[in-house]
């Protein structure tokens, strides 16, 4: 489940939606020309009906860098025009043409033109708000000082798709957060497993029930070739964990809910731990709620009643993979373990807020 918000983009503004991604740089909306007898989905973008549209040519630096930018690959396509390709981690591609366009909050609140991707082809039905710390992302061209989420609780129907709760600037409950630093990696320090860019934070270690697994805090840290970051992300769904964190944690789940698993199913590529619904209930009672601790005592806690998500047919898996399935080395908190959790990113302060969120459909917006 994605959290999904609205945003106005273009003069005058037209509501795209986008799903916020603190994973990725590159935001890109659905471009659609509207013709008569060929409907467009119904949250496309017309670029002929906004004045603030342009598009980028070849020859700008941004197409033609000096030193090739491989987090943003860019090439001049037969139309002499800027070209994108974007892969994610679950293998999924984003590509179109770079553009310039505003986004339009009030009569007397947009941002200047951003640096956009625009989608002719994708099958998607929203477009994508990257929020990382990358300098094209959303954020950063829009020097955007702290934002904040909260993802809705999940309903069960993946094609029910609730929109969440987001701010840009000041969340008002922000007195109830709790902080973990950002680790920063310095250009000397870069790696190759490592990706600089992503919301990097310290976690110490995860407990299921009172029983803290045995695993070693460096498995959460990058070691000397970038592999075992963990980070924070509002893009992917489930919970990733590298090889070993990974192991403890299902060993543990075997042990306490092994007989009922389900033999020889995994989901997706990815889920492993999954039951049938006649016993999903009871098997997120058995297993108890889970934490993620991290640095300076801040605690994630995952309620037993979200252990477990339905994926399909009735089946229930444990939203948690191993990272090797999304061919990483890093371990990701996925919004499946952010819902109904307040997540504030502090830019200016290089840090990540923690809260307990009291779901509300909101979007607020103030620099």
């Amino acid at each position: 489940m994605a959290l999904i918000i609205t945003l106005p983009i273009g003069t005058p503004p037209q509501n795209q939606q986008m799903v916020l991604d603190t994973g990725s740089q590159l935001s890109w909306i659905q471009c659609h020309k509207k013709i008569p007898k060929i409907p467009p989905p119904t949250t496309s973008f017309d670029p002929s009906l906004s004045s603030s549209f342009s598009v980028l040519p070849c020859s700008h630096p941004l197409c033609k860098p000096r030193i090739p930018d491989f987090t943003l690959p860019t090439s001049c396509d037969q139309n002499r025009l800027c070209h994108y390709s974007y892969f994610y981690a679950d293998g999924t591609l984003a590509e179109g043409n770079l553009v310039r366009e505003k986004i339009t909050f009030s009569r007397s609140q947009s941002t200047p033109p951003l640096i956009l991707g625009c989608a002719t082809e994708s099958d998607d039905a929203e477009g994508i708000l990257g929020m990382n710390l990358g300098r094209f992302s959303f954020a950063s061209q829009a020097k955007v000082q702290k934002f904040s989420y909260c993802v809705p609780i999940r309903q069960g129907n993946h094609t029910v798709k609730p929109t969440g709760t987001f701010y840009l600037g000041q969340n008002p409950n922000f007195r109830t957060f709790r902080y973990v630093n950002l680790l920063t990696f310095p250009q000397s320090q870069r790696m190759p497993n490592l990706d600089p860019l992503a919301y990097t934070i310290g976690m110490l270690g995860i407990k299921i029930g009172e029983k803290k697994l045995n695993i070693s805090t460096r498995v959460f840290r990058p070691n000397a070739g970038g592999s075992g970051q963990t980070i924070v992300d509002s893009g992917t769904e489930y919970t990733f964990l590298v090889e070993e964190a990974y192991n403890k944690v299902r060993e543990e789940i075997v042990r306490l809910v092994g007989r009922k698993m389900k033999r020889g199913y995994v989901y997706g590529e990815a889920l492993d731990m999954c039951f049938d619904s006649v016993h999903s209930m009871e098997i997120g009672h058995l297993i108890g709620d889970m934490t993620l601790q991290f640095e300076n005592g801040v605690e994630i806690l995952i309620n037993k009643e979200r252990m477990l998500d339905e994926v399909e047919g009735g089946i229930h898996c444990v939203g948690i993979g191993r990272s090797e399935s999304l061919g990483i080395a890093s371990n990701i908190i996925g919004n499946f373990h952010q819902q109904n959790l307040w997540v504030e990113f502090d830019l200016r302060n290089r840090r990540v807020g923690f809260g307990k969120g009291h779901f509300k459909k909101n979007v607020s917006f103030s620099f």
